[in-house]
């Protein structure tokens, strides 16, 4: 791939990751949030966070079917920070809007509320992910060390998929398309792997 066409690929994607925030943004400048203004931008934050951490997560298995698409990892680690980024703007959205930062409050939901301890969970484990994002961390740290510290990302999806369930009335099914997506992401990976090894020792052996 040419240098001019990964940089208009990673335009594009930063374009597409920042479009729910800038909406957000122009319908708070325009008095049109809706009846809910805290609702609105909790779930949109909250379904973009789970949303592009799923993307994420879909670049290994996709790298896996076919070495042309070796390039996607130049987009994972972007993907994985706006992640973050929403996952923040969502923790903070409750923390300002719902508990006006009433840390009394917080601590009875963080011990009570079972989705509550979910979802913060979830981006305690996100927190070491985006700080070890660099270059330099992964000098650091060393390349297996670094994936080792990474497979958080795994736990997190899955705590803040746990955290919609859990946030959602009994009955509504919204968490779904979202849930069959990292689950089938969850079960690609292995099986991937396990292909690729088996043709790698057939290879060997020929």
């Amino acid at each position: 791939m040419s240098r001019k066409t990964l940089i208009t690929l990673k335009t594009l994607t930063w374009i597409a990751c920042l479009g729910p925030f800038l909406m957000l943004v122009y319908e708070a400048v325009t008095n049109n949030l809706g009846p809910d203004p805290s609702s609105n931008i909790a779930l949109t934050t909250g379904y973009n966070a789970l949303l592009i951490l799923i993307l994420s997560l879909a670049v290994t298995p996709l790298r896996l079917l076919s070495p042309r698409l070796s390039w996607l990892i130049k987009f994972r680690r972007l993907l994985g920070l706006f992640a973050f980024f929403y996952a923040t703007i969502h923790l903070a959205t409750y923390l300002a809007l719902y508990l006006n930062f009433d840390w009394n409050v917080f601590k009875t939901d963080i011990t009570k509320r079972r989705f509550i301890i979910a979802g913060f969970a979830a981006w305690i484990l996100l927190v070491p992910l985006a700080l070890t994002s660099t270059t330099w961390a992964i000098r650091k740290l060393g390349g297996k060390q670094w994936n080792r510290l990474h497979k958080l990302v795994y736990l997190a999806a899955i705590g803040g998929i746990i955290h919609y369930w859990w946030q959602v009335k009994p009955g509504v099914l919204s968490p779904m398309n979202l849930t069959i997506s990292l689950a089938v992401l969850l079960l690609a990976r292995p099986v991937l792997l396990f292909i690729q090894k088996r043709k790698t020792r057939r290879a060997v052996a020929a």
